[in-house]
């Protein structure tokens, strides 16, 4: 049972950010096209879009349980993405910070991904 309760408190955890991100973007559409334009990415009302439903859906999704062995892989490589587009800069700690902190994040989505979501999930997959 404890590494049941475990698993659910990794899920609740891990997902958290991603939900209010998600959130947070949906509310703020503005801010984040012109924050992704700045990026240089090359459709930014997409990259919203996509960022959104991953950060929203994968978040929902991880939190749920359900079919986290699929989810939790794909939610690793988002983080790592993100991590090199927006974060790595060499020359600010500060960054450099958000940049280790989605490397740390995708390595926990992998050992959902391992581990799989436990017991108290809606799926357990």
């Amino acid at each position: 049972m404890l590494q049941n309760l475990t698993l659910l408190l990794a899920r609740v955890l891990m997902s958290a950010i991603f939900i209010q991100a998600g959130y947070g973007k949906l509310l703020g559409y503005s801010a984040r096209v012109a924050y992704f334009t700045k990026l240089g990415l090359p459709f930014p009302p997409g990259a919203w879009a996509v960022a959104v439903t991953i950060e929203l859906v994968g978040g929902l999704l991880i939190l749920s349980g359900y079919r986290t062995r699929q989810v939790a892989p794909a939610m690793a490589a988002f983080c790592v993405a993100t991590a090199f587009i927006a974060h790595y800069h060499p020359d600010d700690a500060g960054q450099m910070i958000h940049f280790m902190k989605n490397i740390c994040m995708a390595g926990g989505f992998l050992a959902l991904a391992a581990a799989g979501p436990g017991r108290l999930a809606i799926g357990r997959a």
